[in-house]
C-alpha cells in the first residue's frame, strides 16, 4: 500500500524539558500515513524522548502532538491510555514479557486492555511471526529473537494504526534482526505506519525517510536509501 498525503502525526514545535535539561527543542515533523519513518541519532539526541511522546507515554513542556487529529498534548491520562490501547502498538528493545505467562497469554494480557482476550486471535497473531508452535512456552524458555517475535504479535493483537518500535533489534542476532525486519515490511506493505527508533544503520535504510537527531534537534532528513524519493513522493512526481 502506498504512503498517502494524509498525516497520522503532527508534531508542532515540541520541546520535552527536564529542569534546565532539553530533551527535545522545537521539533516539527509530519509522518504521513502509511510512511515507514526511522528516528536515528547519538545516545542522547531525543530518539526515545520523541518516541514516547508519540507513543502517549509522557507529554511534550511546549508544543503540539496531533494523532489522527487529535491533540494528544490536550488529553489526560485515561484519554492518553484510550489512545495506546486502541491505536498505537508498541515494541521495545527490552520485551517487557511477564515472567510467568507464557506466549500466548502475553499477547491476550494486550487484549484484556482493550477489550476481551480471544485465545484463538492470539494464536493466530503468533502464526504471523512464526511463533504459533512456541505459544505455551515462558518467556525464560525463548530465546531473544522468539521474545522479540512475541512482542511483535502483541503489538499487532489490537489492530493499531501505527506502531512504534524502540530499538526492536537491538537485542537480536543477524537472523531474527532480518525475521523481525521482513515482518515489519509485511506490514509497511500492508499498509500499517511504522516508525522506528534505531541506531542501526542497516535497520535506518529500511525507512522510506530518516529523521536525524542531533541535541534535541531534528539535524537533517534523508529520504528514501540512498537519497532516493519515497514512494509517496515518487507518486506525486509522476502525478506532476
Amino acid at each position: 500500500m502506498a504512503t498517502t498525503d494524509e498525516s497520522i502525526y503532527s508534531i508542532q514545535n515540541v520541546s520535552r524539558r527536564y529542569g534546565s535539561l532539553a530533551a527535545l527543542d522545537d521539533v516539527s515533523l509530519d509522518i504521513r500515513r502509511g510512511e515507514w519513518i526511522s528516528i536515528v541519532g547519538p545516545s542522547g539526541s531525543g530518539k526515545s524522548t520523541l518516541m514516547n511522546i508519540m507513543g502517549c507515554m509522557d507529554s511534550p513542556t511546549e508544543g503540539t502532538v496531533l494523532l489522527e487529529g487529535d491533540r494528544l498534548d490536550k488529553m489526560g491520562e485515561p484519554e492518553l491510555a484510550n489512545v495506546r490501547r486502541n491505536k498505537i502498538g508498541l515494541v521495545f528493545q527490552q520485551f517487557h514479557l511477564v515472567q510467568h505467562l507464557n506466549a500466548v497469554e502475553n499477547v491476550e494480557l494486550a487484549q484484556y486492555y482493550h477489550s476481551m482476550p480471544d485465545s484463538q486471535e492470539a494464536l493466530d497473531a503468533l502464526e504471523r511471526v512464526g511463533m504459533k508452535d512456541r505459544a505455551t512456552h515462558l518467556p525464560r524458555e525463548l530465546s531473544g529473537g522468539e521474545q522479540q517475535r512475541v512482542c511483535v504479535a502483541r503489538a499487532l493483537i489490537n489492530h493499531p494504526d501505527v506502531i512504534l518500535a524502540d530499538e526492536p533489534t537491538g537485542n537480536l542476532d543477524e537472523v531474527n534482526e532480518r525475521i523481525v525486519i521482513d515482518f515489519f515490511h509485511q506490514l509497511h506493505d500492508g499498509g500499517t505506519t511504522l516508525i522506528v527508533v534505531t541506531h542501526d544503520a542497516e535497520v535506518a535504510a529500511q525507512g522510506e525517510r530518516q529523521i536525524i537527531l542531533e541535541h534535541g534537534r531534528i539535524a537533517r532528513e534523508v529520504i528514501g536509501v540512498d537519497g532516493t524519493p519515497t514512494k509517496g513522493q515518487k507518486n506525486r512526481d509522476e502525478a506532476e
